[in-house]
C-alpha cells in the first residue's frame, strides 16, 4: 500500500475482539503472534507495534546516556564495548 493516509474498519465482536485489516497489519510491521500496544490519549487511541513502541521508549530513556558517560564516538562504544567483554 502506498499511500500515506487511508481509513478502514473492524468489526468488534462479543468478546471485544477485532481483526487487525491486513493493510493496517502491513503499516504496523505486525504478524500473527505479534503484539500490538494501544496508547490512549483523551479520545483518541493509536495502535502500534509493540516491539517498536518499546524501542523507542527505551530510547527516550537513554537519551543523553553516552554523552553523559564519555562515549561520543565509534572509537569510544568499540572501545566500551571491548572493555564489557574483557569483564565477562
Amino acid at each position: 500500500m502506498s499511500t500515506k493516509m487511508f481509513v478502514d474498519n473492524a468489526k468488534v465482536m462479543s468478546k471485544g475482539q477485532i481483526t487487525i485489516p491486513k493493510d493496517v497489519r502491513k503499516v504496523l510491521g505486525v504478524d500473527p503472534g505479534d503484539k500490538v500496544t494501544f496508547i490512549v490519549e483523551g479520545n483518541v487511541v493509536r495502535v502500534v507495534n509493540a516491539a517498536s513502541y518499546a524501542m523507542q521508549v527505551l530510547q527516550s530513556q537513554m537519551l543523553g546516556t553516552a554523552e553523559s558517560e564519555g562515549i561520543l564516538s565509534e572509537e569510544d562504544v568499540a572501545d566500551f564495548v571491548t572493555e564489557l567483554r574483557s569483564e565477562a
